[in-house]
């Protein structure tokens, strides 16, 4: 039960008053995706309640983006997804450049999803567009 947010899990007892389920992997790592969706495209300091949540303006660096802005980006997505997704373990972010995409920046997230007593390893790949809209996906 864990493995889904709250919210999830409200919504989910709402429909069937009688569902205490457990955690199912795959169940888990959808929630993990549609939440990682929201907080890579939530701006900092849009949410009041959690000033740093979310990412900052990526769309400033577009005409800039070289070898030297990416290893900041991936330091900050990885601190962004340690932080506010917490089913996420051992998170790394590194840059993966698509040579068939060149105006979309590309990484590679690898960490391990807490399901229920286990640790499962998961890659999700992270496609930042030119509008700044990010997009996660296994």
């Amino acid at each position: 039960m864990r493995g889904r947010r709250l919210l999830e899990r409200l919504r989910t007892m709402e429909k069937d008053p009688e569902w205490r389920g457990t955690s199912d992997p795959q169940t888990v790592i959808a929630s993990v995706l549609a939440h990682l969706g929201k907080i890579l495209n939530t701006r900092q300091g849009s949410a009041p309640t959690a000033i740093d949540l979310g990412m900052p303006d990526f769309t400033i660096l577009s005409g800039a983006l070289d070898a030297d802005s990416l290893p900041a980006m991936e330091e900050t997505l990885t601190q962004v997804i340690s932080r506010y997704e917490p089913r996420l373990v051992d998170v790394r972010v590194y840059s993966d450049p698509l040579p068939d995409r060149p105006f979309m920046v590309t990484f590679k997230l690898t960490a391990k999803v807490q399901v229920e007593d286990r640790k499962l390893p998961v890659v999700f790949e992270t496609l930042l567009d030119a509008d700044g809209h990010i997009t996660v996906s296994e």
